[in-house]
């Protein structure tokens, strides 16, 4: 589950204007694309479950003809056990984001688990008798109601990858897995970035024995420049992933991350990142969202040693 949750938070802040084109297409056309700033994690305590929940992701945006900012929320629901409370959380989180920032807010609901299949509620209601007290709707995207076959045409990178864990037919599997990369391969995106999306879809559409021989089948059958590009993905990079080339890729979407975040990362900040073993870099993703000046992410090296086999290198 942790790992299922940091792939999407990964995923989600790398591609963030592209997944709004994707699922918010009305919102993105108005959203000032340099006016994004990934803001610190927000976190709200439930004082009768004594509980502690973070926010996902919250983005602040400029959109053209709305005077004020808009904060974009973002959550991905992994755990279908908790489904049932969702649109109450979702519900709370907004009102504590209006109420510590007092502008408009975007909820965004990613659903990512496999079952229950059914239409799951993009609302929460409370009503009495005589008097509806309260009508709270977000926006929902829930991957097991979508069809892949929907998004096969659709040049972004989050479809490429969010195909892997949309409805998907067993005897296909292997076919989406196909798609997936041709279409990744048809993005041309530079090679970490690429190096993700094609871990993110081994990760849920890990194939084995006749699944893996019929992809291989179908990957024959491309056209031969096709065939070439997707085979860059599947063997090169992942076949099936030399750690040197996962930790590499790892970190340079960790460092324009924080790039984006901070504004500059210093030669000897982005060799001690490169140092890292890989789950030390993964940790690093989802820690650098708390992140607000360099010597935040100083502190953070300061903890943190290069593993034995890194050491040395220049």
């Amino acid at each position: 589950m942790v790992r299922h949750d940091r792939l999407f938070k990964q995923l989600l802040s790398t591609f963030f204007l592209e997944f709004l084109h994707l699922f918010a297409s009305e919102l993105a056309r108005g959203v000032e694309a340099e006016s994004v700033q990934f803001l610190e994690k927000e976190t709200f305590t439930d004082a009768v479950a004594g509980e502690h929940h973070v926010v996902d992701l919250l983005v602040r945006v400029r959109v053209r003809g709305i005077p004020r900012c808009v904060l974009v929320h973002v959550e991905n629901q992994a755990d279908a056990n908790a489904i049932a409370e969702f649109p109450r959380r979702m519900f709370r989180y907004f009102a504590g984001l209006e109420a510590r920032h007092g502008v408009p807010i975007y909820p965004v609901a990613v659903l990512s688990f496999e079952r229950p299949l059914r239409r799951r509620p993009d609302r929460y209601e409370m009503n009495l008798p005589g008097l509806r007290v309260l009508r709270f709707r977000f926006r929902q995207v829930q991957l097991n109601r979508l069809s892949w076959r929907d998004y096969l045409r659709r040049p972004n990178p989050v479809a490429a990858a969010l195909m892997s864990r949309m409805r998907i037919r067993t005897a296909d599997r292997p076919r989406v897995k196909l798609e997936c990369l041709r279409l990744l391969a048809s993005l041309r995106l530079d090679r970490a970035k690429a190096r993700f999306i094609s871990s993110f879809v081994d990760t849920y559409l890990n194939l084995r024995g006749k699944e893996r021989r019929l992809f291989v089948r179908k990957l024959q059958a491309m056209p031969a420049d096709e065939r070439e590009n997707v085979m860059e993905l599947t063997t090169s990079w992942k076949e099936e992933g030399r750690e040197e080339g996962r930790v590499q890729g790892a970190a340079q979407i960790v460092l324009r991350q924080l790039r984006r975040r901070m504004g500059a990362v210093s030669a000897v900040q982005a060799r001690h990142i490169e140092a890292l073993r890989l789950e030390q870099i993964e940790k690093l993703g989802e820690d650098l969202l708390d992140f607000t000046t360099a010597s935040d992410l100083d502190q953070w090296l300061r903890r943190r040693r290069p593993s034995p086999r890194r050491r040395n290198l220049k």
